[in-house]
């Protein structure tokens, strides 16, 4: 009984504080929590008829890294660029990889060769048809194995030992170690031989072909006349325009000049669902408090549970997405089935008195101070980081909110890992290993410093096997030292909540983080 006082206590302090903040921005005014007016989790409802044409704006959080698609890194400038590049394979709506630039595909029995028959009539958006030379070049790019490269720019093609072409429809692709996951990251983009524009005039199959970029405005596409796939896409033009932060975003919402934005807080929802379709699919990321393991007082294991301790994921479920969202222990998602383990999610249910004997324990009985980094362009990650803040005041950790832009969280904490902690949301490719490589000790990713020997051990076995049994056993150990070891709190599988203009049906939600354009129309 004492305990559920003291969450409704925290609750109501978190809504009093959230209150605050609104009204000292200007912000959305906040509202009582209230699902009932939002559809049931799902895609937009299609509609027997589709009209052709049309242009839409589609709002976006983030400025492009890169329009090389071998270079881009950030979630933010993959999720467009999917509707100008493709792969030999790509993902539809139920996550499997089907065919694209390739036709077909046969993955050897020992996971060391990879055979890819080319599509017939396939073009690039520059009209010239895609040769066995040019994804032999897209390959061995990703690879860094063109004259003058050093390293891979796809970090996954590092196990390619060699790509031949064995005719003109016909590559195959040898590894040095069998490698049943590659297929997962050959969704890499398909390019020109030689092409060297791709920073500034990509050009790629798919669906879409670039137009213009303007940085920190927006980027252009039109629909591609000569698609290799029948009926998509619909819309004439797409523009991506990237809106400052979520003040600006709801203004041109409301004056009705962005026609879809998928990063909707669950009050904005609430305050849009009347004049747009408000739709509930999942993010498939993993947002969480990440810590850095290589700084105090973070480099001390029992910091780290004790946080896990004190951070309680429902409730932030509760409080920023009106309770869409599902719970995670570890770094995986359910996106990816057999290999989530969904029992994690309760190792570190709150338990404030624990967490209060691990501080002691650390030598940190009266608290202490912390600064989390967060990139002011993602609201709900700010949102999240509110109600942190409001739990760790329980056991006297006194956390300060440090709101930079992208680029600077970009070049400051993923890359220069000069920070304390953060909240941020990971996604990957259709492949486990894509989560779970990046807490090896040498991988240049790991941005939160974690390092243990039997992770990096259990790592490499789980690389190696070509058995799925076996790469399940690993899997799994490899998210339970992640608990252990409380790499970082992790926190949930944000739901996403996308507005879309009434006129519009046919938005798709995939389990990786992408917004398709192909498959959106104007009803008649």
């Amino acid at each position: 009984m004492k305990r559920q006082i003291q969450r409704i206590f925290l609750i109501l302090t978190v809504v009093l504080l959230t209150i605050a903040l609104y009204g000292c921005t200007g912000g959305k005014e906040n509202k009582t929590t209230n699902t009932e007016s939002l559809p049931a989790q799902g895609n937009n409802p299609s509609s027997p008829e589709p009209s052709e044409g049309g242009s839409v704006v589609v709002g976006i959080q983030q400025d492009f890294d890169s329009l090389d698609p071998h270079i881009a890194e950030a979630a933010g400038t993959s999720e467009v660029l999917f509707n100008i590049f493709e792969g030999l394979v790509k993902p539809d709506s139920e996550g499997n990889l089907v065919p694209a630039v390739a036709s077909e595909y046969k993955i050897a029995e020992d996971g060391k060769t990879y055979t890819f028959v080319l599509r017939e009539g396939i073009l690039f958006h520059n009209g010239e048809p895609v040769t066995v030379e040019d994804i032999k070049y897209s390959i061995d790019r990703s690879a860094g194995k063109l004259e003058g490269q050093t390293q891979p720019l796809v970090p996954a093609y590092s196990g390619i030992e060699s790509v031949i072409i064995v005719d003109p429809s016909t590559i195959e692709i040898h590894l040095y170690e069998g490698d049943t996951e590659l297929i997962g990251y050959l969704t890499a983009a398909i390019i020109p031989e030689g092409y060297e524009d791709s920073a500034t005039q990509p050009v790629g199959t798919g669906p879409f072909k670039f137009v213009s970029y303007s940085p920190q405005q927006s980027l252009v596409v039109e629909a591609n006349e000569d698609y290799w796939m029948e009926d998509v896409p619909y819309l004439d033009k797409v523009e991506f325009r990237i809106v400052a932060n979520t003040d600006s975003a709801m203004m041109e919402l409301k004056a009705k000049t962005i026609d879809v934005y998928p990063y909707l807080t669950i009050d904005q929802a609430n305050e849009l669902s009347n004049e747009y379709d408000i739709l509930i699919g999942t993010t498939n990321l993993v947002q969480a408090l990440f810590l850095n393991n290589a700084v105090e007082p973070f480099d001390d294991v029992k910091v780290r549970q004790a946080l896990s301790y004190i951070i309680d994921s429902q409730m932030i479920i509760d409080m920023v997405a009106g309770g869409n969202g599902t719970e995670i222990g570890s770094n995986m998602f359910p996106a990816f089935g057999k290999y989530y383990i969904e029992e994690l999610a309760n190792v570190y249910n709150p338990d404030i008195k624990k967490a209060k004997e691990l501080l002691v324990e650390a030598g940190y009985a009266d608290g202490f101070e912390m600064t989390i980094t967060v990139p002011s362009n993602y609201q709900f990650h700010v949102d999240t980081t509110q109600v942190i803040v409001e739990q760790l005041k329980q056991v006297g950790i006194s956390a300060k909110i440090e709101l930079v832009e992208w680029s600077t969280w970009l070049n400051d904490v993923y890359i220069g890992r000069n920070y304390q902690s953060t909240v941020i949301g990971l996604d990957a490719e259709l492949a486990p290993k894509a989560l779970l490589k990046r807490y090896g000790s040498e991988a240049a990713d790991n941005f939160v410093n974690f390092s243990n020997d039997e992770y990096d051990e259990v790592l490499e076995s789980a690389i190696a096997s070509i058995s799925d049994e076996e790469k399940i056993t690993c899997y799994t150990r490899l998210q339970e030292i992640l608990v252990e070891e409380a790499a970082s709190v992790f926190i949930q599988d944000p739901a996403l909540l996308v507005s879309v203009n009434k006129d519009l049906k046919g938005y798709t939600f995939y389990p990786v983080y992408v917004q398709d354009m192909s498959k959106l129309y104007f009803v008649k």
